[in-house]
């Protein structure tokens, strides 16, 4: 925000005068910005993901050899993720975002184009490689735009994470009914994403007056403004994944591993769950609970549609209550629901079971990135990138372990696992307060 004048806790603070209703627009068109990145990485990677089986029909892919495929996507993002957070100090997470967004949507296309599995190879780990950048530049954005505003929006953005999703996996939908090719299914995706993408740049660095040395805009070079309290926190003094003029002033002071150890063993967690309904949801409903061909995908459209909404209600109770009983809530109600899945007697109850995990584990990780942000001293975007990598091993952990134990035991056992360990999330959650504590504990300040 601007440094001249009082500012409330709301997006239109300071906007009594000229200058604050400058950095006003500045914020809204900000949020708007940054919302459109979310919205079009969900779209692209469940546009993707949807295709998957069409994608192993067409190139006669077999079952082991796709599950390569799949792992080799979180596998690479890791790496991704790592390179964006050190990336993000030196040219600043905006440009990131701004240049990998599109390329993501493109890498997608390419994916629906490679003609031999050999090439294909090459073009899922790009874009596993983009994901990872963009998934950290997103949410170090999303962290800015945060800080701005004085209050949690990081659910709100997730939350248009999540209707992209629902939008990829439409357009899948959309391309099977009218018969096209994986191609023109695929292209479709890329061409939105990348329409999408490219608006949103030239909204981020247009129509708006060049910061002097106490506004800041995003998507252009970050300045420096006094500290704003998020849900009674002080920020960072500088911004998230800004460049900095003075790159080893910004080695100074590295964000601490304990903390964000805590806070990403939860994200750990929520992806476990997460990739266990994503992968098995609907082979558990049909094979183990008798549910007939259109009946089984409910359950997985009941969390996505679940985790949608608690997403858009999170921000308020975050707002009102802080982090840690949301999460600490949420942990209680994706345990029951999990829980249920597991006990479930019949299709009906695992559909419910399903949903209420989405609903419950739904504000974990838009949290995480929350307070990673507030443990960054210097707003470099490496505490954002370093929580982002736990998201990758729970999407790994969790197809592995999930798998391995209904081939040892049964489907219905497995889901059993991420019950137990969302009890984790509960434990946990005192340090979503301690970490947005630290981080604020010595605030450095950018020459």
């Amino acid at each position: 925000m601007s440094g001249s004048g009082s500012t409330s806790g709301g997006a239109s603070g300071g906007e009594a005068t000229g200058g604050g209703a400058d950095a006003g627009a500045r914020d809204r068109r900000a949020r708007l910005v940054v919302t459109a990145f979310y919205l079009v990485q969900g779209t692209c990677f469940a546009g993707l993901l949807a295709q998957v089986p069409t994608l192993q029909h067409d190139l006669g892919i077999s079952d082991g050899t796709l599950t390569l495929i799949l792992l080799l996507v979180p596998v690479v993002a890791g790496v991704g993720s790592v390179l964006a957070g050190a990336l993000a100090p030196r040219v600043g997470s905006a440009r990131l975002l701004h240049v990998c967004g599109p390329l993501v949507a493109l890498a997608v296309l390419g994916a629906g184009l490679a003609p031999t599995v050999t090439i294909l190879y090459p073009v899922v780990a790009a874009v596993g490689l983009l994901l990872g950048l963009v998934d950290a530049s997103m949410n170090m954005q999303g962290v800015e735009v945060e800080q701005r505003y004085g209050r949690s929006l990081l659910n709100s953005f997730h939350g248009a994470w999540s209707v992209g999703g629902i939008l990829g996996s439409l357009a899948a939908v959309l391309a099977h009914s009218l018969g096209w090719s994986l191609a023109a299914g695929l292209g479709l995706v890329a061409a939105v994403g990348v329409a999408i993408d490219l608006v949103a740049t030239a909204a981020a660095s247009g129509g708006a007056p060049r910061p002097d040395a106490h506004e800041a805009v995003l998507g252009l070079v970050t300045a420096e403004r006094p500290p704003r309290p998020v849900n009674g926190v002080p920020e960072p003094t500088g911004p998230v994944g800004r460049e900095r003029a003075d790159v080893g002033a910004s080695r100074a002071a590295r964000p601490p591993w304990g903390p964000l150890i805590l806070v990403g063993l939860a994200v750990t967690i929520v992806y476990v769950a997460d990739s266990a309904t994503s992968n098995w949801s609907t082979k558990y409903i049909q094979d183990a609970l008798g549910a007939a061909a259109n009946v089984a995908p409910l359950g997985l459209a009941a969390y996505l549609g679940c985790q949608l909404l608690g997403r858009l209600a999170a921000d308020r109770q975050v707002n009102r209550f802080g982090p840690v009983a949301p999460v600490a809530v949420g942990g209680i109600v994706g345990a029951a629901g999990l829980a249920a899945v597991t006990l479930a007697p019949g299709p009906w109850v695992a559909v419910v079971g399903f949903g209420l995990t989405g609903l419950g584990l739904s504000v974990v990780v838009p949290l995480a990135f929350s307070v990673a942000g507030r443990l960054d001293p210097e707003g470099t975007g490496v505490a954002v990138a370093r929580v982002n990598l736990f998201n990758y091993v729970g999407f790994v952990v969790g197809a592995g372990l999930i798998g391995g134990v209904a081939e040892v035991l049964s489907l219905r056992l497995a889901f059993a696992v991420p019950a137990l360990l969302a009890l984790g999330v509960i434990a946990l959650a005192p340090a979503f307060k301690v970490a947005a504590r630290d981080g604020v504990a010595s605030p450095a300040v950018a020459p």
